[in-house]
């Protein structure tokens, strides 16, 4: 099994459900060659395992892209991730960025937002919503964001490390309060004694056991088979291609003028892509020739 997956569970007897993401392999390649400082890459790592809980959620083809932006020393989290977990990410902040609470990390309080962009393949345009960040940490503020926007409260713990990126969510349901009126309250306070280096190490099952043993053996729980996520940022030159050619000959040859290249970077991939003036030359050749035909 990969060891970068999300994995549901329901408590049968009470209505509530929720699911374990751990992102090991795919966190480490999204991290490769990026010298993130710690601070950055913890938060990072916090929302790229929630956009994984999230995506994992989609019911049919599309595209689901989160950005933390703000005015603070960390000013983007963006991640993106389709529905088959194929996920991609980058972080851009100061140079130097020291521990410090996470709202002012974000410049929550000075404007910052959270934007949701989902891209369906049949809608004319993406679905967007802005909501203000609300909490404390990167868990905070997207448990504020799914009760907002699923009616339901939410209970969410996230934490990042060099190696894995992890979160616990709990939701609770509409008959939840029917088959106990205290178990939402039992298992999120049960759920608030995990420890980081628990929810790091530990298995999903192992974990559901520390958590909640008498619960499950009381009530009994379904756990669902993992979804496997993978980290997914080729190389796509066509695109590029098509980039230079829709600014046209002269502007491209402008560039070429004054760089002795054009040079391109795809941010959140961490690739360049870099055309010498033969290369751009051959780009036009080829789009006139068809135009010719």
């Amino acid at each position: 099994m990969s060891d970068s997956f999300v994995r549901r569970f329901l408590f049968e007897g009470l209505d509530i459900r929720g699911a374990i993401v751990h992102l090991g392999d795919a966190w480490e390649y999204m991290q490769h060659d990026r010298n993130y400082q710690p601070t950055v890459a913890q938060l990072l790592g916090e929302t790229a395992a929630v956009t994984a809980l999230i995506a994992g959620q989609l019911k049919q083809p599309g595209r689901l892209t989160l950005q933390l932006r703000g005015n603070g020393a960390i000013q983007l989290l963006v991640m993106d991730c389709n529905e088959q977990l194929q996920m991609r990410g980058m972080a851009r902040s100061n140079p130097v960025v020291l521990p410090a609470p996470v709202p002012e990390l974000l410049g929550a309080h000075q404007g910052g937002q959270l934007l949701m962009s989902l891209d369906m393949p049949d809608a004319r345009q993406p679905y967007q919503s802005y909501v203000p960040m609300v909490g404390e940490s990167i868990a905070e503020i997207f448990e504020h964001y799914l009760e907002q926007s699923e009616q339901q409260p939410s209970r969410l713990f996230a934490i990042a490390g060099p190696k894995a990126a992890v979160c616990l969510f709990l939701q609770k349901m509409p008959d939840t309060d029917k088959h106990d009126a205290d178990a939402w309250n039992r298992i999120t306070q049960l759920a608030s004694t995990v420890k980081p280096a628990e929810l790091l190490e530990l298995d999903a099952e192992s974990l559901l056991t520390r958590l909640f043993h008498e619960d499950m053996d009381k009530h009994g729980i379904r756990v669902y088979d993992p979804q496997p996520v993978v980290y997914h940022c080729p190389k796509d030159w066509d695109k590029v291609r098509d980039m230079i050619r829709s600014i046209g000959r002269e502007d491209a040859e402008a560039i070429l003028a004054e760089h002795g290249e054009i040079l391109i970077r795809d941010d959140i991939c961490n690739h360049e892509y870099q055309f010498s003036a033969e290369d751009v030359a051959a780009i036009f050749a080829v789009s006139e020739g068809k135009a010719l035909h």
